[in-house]
């Protein structure tokens, strides 16, 4: 006797199915034309879903459940289905990234493998007649692998949790019409595939996916093929039909996107149907038409829409209808916020609506063949999409290791290829797949190789993708991840025979990514780079609760799951319910089709690029206005757009009226606004809508964007003219200084350095400004690739303000007055190391006390000792802390979200308003967040607290400024893990900033690029504070 008496199905590499029947495409059939075109498959008669409430029943391991002879089923919790079970109260969800969360030993996992039996009741419909047809039994995905029995009898075994299985259960079904049939399944939470199911995401179990009978005719279509082919003029196109099955003859009939008949032809095995122009209309990402193919064969008809298309490599680009097109993709797990990978349609159509609103023309199925609605979706809307196998054993970690396991082991060649068989077969007749992609970080062997082998004389259409190919020996496209700009350049000048897209780049994790601008004015240079698809769409979270019932977004760690990544699947640019996040809008910005190349300020004009490809501008309507410096926008008017080909730059000549505003008042700065918006409704959005927007600058003077004049020289007041001086007094650790009628005073710490500001109504400002020069830390900067690494050796989070010696003078000139020089020299820097900065803040303040001018100079000061030090800075600034009651901002500067040095392009440059709590941006892992830059000056407004109390202006004197307000101070918003663990200030805390380090996107990839990075050295700035009254 043995235990186990033999191998389980999922513990043994030789068994893939046992019963499974071909891959085939995706389709249903239906019982008319009628019924066909609606698309619906609940519409059909031979359609029948088993999705909904079904008994279950969960085992800690296969061997624990009970026989199904022995099961009492009725006894059993509900479940839904589709459904993941970690998810509704069985097991918990557990998230690693690149580690097994099972023992290294391929093929075999352990026997304690959690297991959930399934069982229902169905009753076959009585129109179905066993006879003439053949019931089969399919399941759109399951996770991981299963075994399927109908009334106590087993059908078969499949495995490939993201593919598709189908089974012919007609001999096992009761016979008589109205009898209850019943069907069990059991799943396997582990299986031998696991090892290469690796992908970064949550590992979740069950049938997740639509599972359902379909009735096929035993002598009917059991498969189809259907190709498009153009001649090279692109005006006459063939759409041929090849079917597969025991039809003696089907029809093939064509219908237009009007749905009028283009043609018909009957065949035995391969019909052809010719269309030409006028008829003849291409399908793109920009104009996704579609033509509706039926496939006849007496009382089957199968509907598919098909894309008329052509996809080549030629001089070393991609080509979609003779032309190079660019990738502005994204990565898309499967994910909703509370069913896991099982994603309702409307959730699904609600994501890809909103990737075409943000610009979005590309997605990469990471890493598994989606949803098959999702292609259609993706057929419908228009996206170019690279279609992924379920294939990924990242936790091998060296390629020498994946390669001797399973990537380079013949023994697992049949497992690999099947994973290319099901993918292929299935979405063969999908248009929006243009590339077939062998699976990701799977390092490389000959089973890829092998792969990519079969699906080139499967289907020469479409081009292969796989990243790891680095040579691109087998597949036809270079591929890449994370790249630097450097490293992108250099190969783009060295690999020029084929095409290069980053399939990874730009790591959205948390606030970032920075640098996008810079990736698309490469892409959109070199003729070799046809873009990239960023990572990813959106964060993983799982919507939870506190034990106080507060909810948040739940990652790796938080259901008890050990050995996990954290929340390293927080990297989307959607939060975790799906809503945009300021990563998705800065996207939609640097991807717009329409780019501003310049104003010809002398002739009137400016220049538009037309970045799409296939599209003019027609469908677009342009709005114009003009922003001068600290007023609102004028009003919009149309700007008549000419003629702008695909692809080329024409002058446009401005209205009269648009070139008389910005020649009024030279002295002002200005901002002439573009807005491009869709003329018409289309299905997925509606007239109106702003695809892109541009602001060109008319400076004042040959001062740059968004520079203001000095302050100090042109701030007018009628207390900066009052002649008597204020009193200055020392006390023990402070020098105070006040207005003759005690009204306002200054009182500054000559021990810690910074000051008190009280007016007549109270405290303005407790403490501050004081230099700083540390932010909180980002998830990109924590990142292997971040700075945030040296920030902690050198404790840039400790740092603190030391002061070396004040002093002060009184009756130096401030414009016509005699004010007060306080002059404080200090050195910032961390305990138990030698470096710091040295730094000299001169406070010049005005007679009133209602300006006081901060002109800070320092550098970094260094021992010649083994002590480390940091080459970059988080940020160079001034910090204040005023009361809670300043809880309203004002400021004219980039807006109305949030911007960075390396990720401000989405941000207009106008006049807002805001509430501090609306300033901050609630990343799911709290962060530094809600920054404004290019900033010409910040105005905070008291709404509670005394009456009177004024406001206080910030301006950067010859330049602008960058500033945050919130109630979190850095450390707080460092140590929280979720953003319920923030406990706010009584104070807000307005930072300052002359410079700022940019954010990059170092948690997996580069750290900000050099032109975005505050390399130590000297500085030197100037910040004006004012009190204002509450009507200024």
């Amino acid at each position: 006797m043995a235990f186990p008496d033999s191998r389980p199905d999922w513990n043994n590499l030789e068994v893939l199915q046992r019963n499974r029947l071909p891959a085939r495409a995706h389709f249903y059939n239906y019982d008319s034309e009628e019924t066909a075109l609606t698309f619906n498959p609940r519409e059909s008669l031979f359609y029948h879903s088993l999705n909904g409430r079904w008994k279950f029943c969960h085992h800690l391991s296969p061997f624990e459940a009970p026989d199904w002879k022995d099961a009492d089923p009725n006894s059993w919790d509900d479940i839904i289905v589709p459904g993941m079970w970690q998810l509704q109260g069985y097991g918990h969800p557990h998230y690693t990234n690149v580690n097994y969360p099972f023992p290294v030993d391929p093929p075999n996992v352990p026997y304690e493998n959690e297991s959930g039996s399934y069982f229902r009741d169905f009753i076959v419909p009585e129109n179905w007649d066993v006879q003439t047809q053949s019931i089969r039994l399919r399941f759109e995905g399951v996770d991981s692998s299963y075994h399927v029995w109908i009334n106590g009898e087993e059908v078969g075994y499949s495995q490939g949790s993201r593919n598709a299985a189908e089974f012919d259960i007609t001999k096992h079904l009761k016979r008589v019409n109205g009898s209850i049939n019943n069907l069990a399944v059991r799943v396997y939470k582990f299986c031998d595939g696991s090892y290469i199911e690796d992908q970064d995401q949550w590992w979740l179990s069950g049938i997740f996916r639509d599972v359902y009978l379909i009735a096929f005719p035993r002598s009917g279509i059991n498969d189809f093929t259907i190709t498009t082919t153009l001649d090279d003029a692109f005006s006459n196109a063939k759409i041929i039909a090849t079917k597969c099955g025991d039809a003696a003859k089907f029809q093939l009939k064509l219908l237009s996107p009007d749905g009028r008949t283009l043609g018909q032809e009957e065949a035995e095995e391969t019909a052809t149907l010719r269309i030409s122009t006028p008829n003849l209309t291409l399908w793109s990402a920009e104009q996704p038409f579609l033509y509706t193919v039926l496939l006849i064969c007496g009382f089957q008809v199968i509907p598919q829409r098909i894309g008329i298309r052509r996809v080549e490599m030629r001089d070393g680009n991609i080509l979609l209808n003779d032309r190079p097109i660019m990738f502005y993709g994204v990565n898309r797990h499967e994910h909703h916020p509370t069913l896991g990978r099982a994603v309702p349609y409307e959730f699904m159509r609600r994501d890809l609506i909103n990737m075409k609103r943000y610009n979005i023309n590309a997605i990469r199925t990471s890493h598994q063949p989606n949803d098959p609605r999702m292609y259609e979706l993706a057929d419908e809307l228009g996206f170019y999409v690279i279609n992924e196998a379920d294939l990924e054993c990242h936790g091998f970690y060296k390629p020498e290791q994946a390669g001797k396991w399973t990537s380079g082991n013949p023994a697992w060649e049949a497992a690999y290829l099947d994973r290319a068989i099901q993918l292929v077969e299935r979405f063969k007749n999908s248009t929006c797949t243009i590339i077939w992609s062998m699976g990701n970080e799977a390092f490389w062997g000959e089973n890829l190789a092998a792969m990519a082998r079969w699906v080139k004389v499967r289907d020469p259409t479409r081009l292969v993708h796989y990243e790891a190919d680095l040579e691109a020996t087998i597949t036809d496209i270079y591929s890449r991840m994370y790249c630097t700009l450097e490293e992108l350049r250099d190969l783009a000048a060295e690999k020029q025979d084929k095409p290069l897209i980053l399939c990874e780049y730009a790591h959205a994790m948390g606030n970032g990514p920075g640098g996008l601008k810079d990736y698309i004015d490469v892409f959109r240079r070199e003729k070799s780079l046809q873009g990239g698809f960023i990572w990813q769409w959106a964060n993983h979270g799982f919507l939870n609760s506190t034990k106080d019932g507060r909810p948040y977004f739940a990652h790796g760690g938080d259901f008890g799951d050990t050995l996990n990544d954290g929340s390293f699947f927080l990297d989307g640019m959607m939060w975790s319910d799906h809503t945009p996040g300021p990563a998705l809008v800065e996207y939609k910005k640097v991807i717009e089709p329409v780019t501003v190349e310049g104003l010809d300020y002398a002739a009137g004009k400016v220049s538009l690029h037309n970045h799409f490809f296939f599209s003019c501008l027609s469908h677009l309507n342009c709005w114009w206005s003009i922003t001068v410096a600290d007023e609102v926008p004028t009003q919009s008017s149309i700007l008549v757009l000419p003629y702008v080909a695909p692809g080329s730059t024409e002058s446009v000549e401005l209205p009269a009226e648009c070139v008389r505003l910005l020649h009024e008042e030279p002295s002002l700065d200005k901002w002439l606004n573009l807005s491009f918006q869709l003329k018409c409704d289309s299905p997925w959005a509606a007239a109106g809508h702003e695809v892109a927007w541009a602001q060109v600058s008319h400076p004042a003077s040959l001062t740059e964007i968004m520079t203001s004049r000095p302050v100090i020289a042109t701030l007018h007041s009628s207390q900066e003219n009052d002649p008597k001086i204020p009193t200055v007094v020392q006390e023990p650790g402070r020098l105070i200084l006040s207005t003759r009628d005690n009204r306002t005073k200054i009182k500054f710490d000559l021990v810690r350095g910074g000051l008190e500001w009280v007016a007549d109504s109270g405290v303005v400002v407790a403490r501050g400004p004081e230099l700083s020069i540390y932010r909180a830390m980002t998830q990109n900067d924590l990142g292997f690739g971040g700075d945030g690494a040296e920030w902690q050796r050198c404790m840039l989070n400790r740092v603190r303000t030391f002061v070396i010696k004040t002093t002060w003078d009184q009756g130096i000139d401030t414009r016509a007055s005699r004010g007060i020089r306080v002059t404080s020299y200090v050195r910032i820097g961390p305990p138990a190391l030698s470096w710091a900065v040295r730094a000299k803040l001169e406070y010049i303040v005005s007679p009133s006390l209602a300006t006081i001018s901060v002109h800070v100079t320092g550098d970094i000061e260094r021992q010649e000792t083994t002590s480390p030090w940091p080459s970059v800075l988080p940020r160079i600034g001034l910090d204040l802390s005023m009361p809670k009651s300043y809880n309203h901002v004002r400021w004219f500067g980039r807006g109305p979200g949030e911007s960075y040095r390396d990720k401000k392009e989405a941000a207009r440059v106008g006049l807002y308003a805001a509430r501090i709590d609306d300033l901050f941006v609630p990343y799911e892992v709290p962060q530094e967040n809600g920054s404004r830059c290019d900033v010409r000056w910040v105005k905070l407004e008291a709404t509670g607290g005394a009456v009177g109390s004024p406001t206080l202006e910030a301006r950067m004197v010859g330049g602008s400024l960058a500033f945050t307000a919130r109630k979190y101070i850095p450390q707080e918003l460092d140590r929280a893990e979720h953003p319920h663990d923030l406990r706010a200030s009584d104070e807000v805390s307005l930072h300052l900033d002359y410079l700022q380090h940019g954010l990059g996107s170092g948690s997996c990839g580069p750290p900000p690029f050099d032109h975005h990075r505050a390399v130590t050295g000297p500085f030197d700035f100037t910040m004006e504070l004012r009190l204002l009254s509450q009507r200024e």
